[in-house]
């Protein structure tokens, strides 16, 4: 195991999006299996089911596969835009995950930045927060108690049963995304954690971990009952301008923004690389999600053999 009690713990994104029209299994089961092997933290996806034309894997569906080829890896989504789907299904989906990787699961969930893709799920954006909010309230009173009657807004439930319930209880842990100031509010209410947006500034993490102690303090909550993340796109790579370009292709492709790139992301030697994972541990991170784009496996093997080793 690369992280000790008190340590940050590092996560790393399993590969969800490839160029070709078919899914490369052959690695995509090799990458797992040595993630197991190198002693991460943890595996997390993220959700785009309507994007800019890249490919990418369904993130409920491709964790399930990722408990089918791990044992001791916790297994993460950051994030699930949950005012997209049905709470009831999504709860019964995640539970079953939960059992079927014997309790490993952390539900991360968001609301998004767009409201663009709401009338492709036949939904209205209007009141989407209460949407959101309602849908987990729903979902954890799903997960934890034996009959549910639920008169809310959205939803309508009488005296209803999901079974089996997750492993951990009285549910798995709830991770936030998202750095408006409510976000963050609802995150110390309603929440166990929050990850910080991979297309957000080591600066910009920073001021919110700051918000977040401060409304940790207010709550008289114990800070060592929730987490700090931060999602970030790094790039492993002595020549700087291929790794540089390499990462703007990228951010161009997903974001529609080039330029972001160089706002968010690490990129450099090893050295550099370490430096930079050390200034997002001093702003607070107690969980790093690692985050190569391109050329996952060889990141795999270099960031386990050459920058965590550093960080420890």
């Amino acid at each position: 195991m690369m992280t000790t009690e008190g340590q940050v713990k590092f996560g790393i994104a399993i590969p969800q999006i490839f160029s070709a029209p078919r899914t490369d299994t052959a690695m995509l089961h090799a990458f797992l299996e040595k993630a197991e092997e190198l002693g991460l933290h943890s595996l997390w996806v993220q959700e785009q089911i309507l994007g800019r034309g890249k490919p990418s894997l369904e993130p409920v569906a491709l964790l399930s596969y990722a408990a089918g080829l791990t044992r001791r890896l916790r297994l993460g989504t950051a994030v699930l835009l949950t005012p997209l789907r049905s709470p009831v299904q999504l709860a019964k989906a995640l539970a079953t995950l939960d059992q079927l990787s014997d309790g490993r699961l952390i539900v991360g969930v968001g609301l998004g930045a767009s409201t663009a893709v709401y009338p492709a799920f036949g939904i209205s954006p209007e009141r989407r927060v209460r949407r959101f909010t309602e849908g987990l309230q729903l979902m954890k009173r799903l997960w934890a108690e034996e009959r549910v009657t639920f008169e809310g807004e959205f939803w309508k439930l009488e005296n209803a049963c999901m079974l089996p319930k997750p492993v951990q209880k009285p549910h798995p842990p709830v991770w936030f995304g998202g750095g408006h100031p409510n976000v963050l509010r609802r995150a110390v209410e309603l929440g166990d954690g929050w990850m910080g947006a991979g297309s957000s500034s080591s600066e910009g993490f920073h001021e919110r971990v700051q918000q977040i102690r401060a409304l940790l303090s207010q709550a008289k909550r114990d800070p060592s009952t929730f987490v700090i993340s931060k999602r970030v796109y790094l790039a492993v790579d002595s020549d700087k301008g291929r790794a540089r370009e390499r990462l703007r292709r990228w951010f161009d492709g997903y974001y529609g923004s080039a330029d972001l790139a160089e706002r968010v992301a690490l990129w450099g030697d090893a050295k550099e690389i370490v430096q930079g994972l050390q200034r997002i541990r001093a702003a607070g991170a107690d969980h790093v999600l690692l985050n190569p784009v391109f050329d996952e496996a060889h990141h795999l093997e270099l960031l386990a053999r050459e920058i965590l080793p550093a960080l420890a």
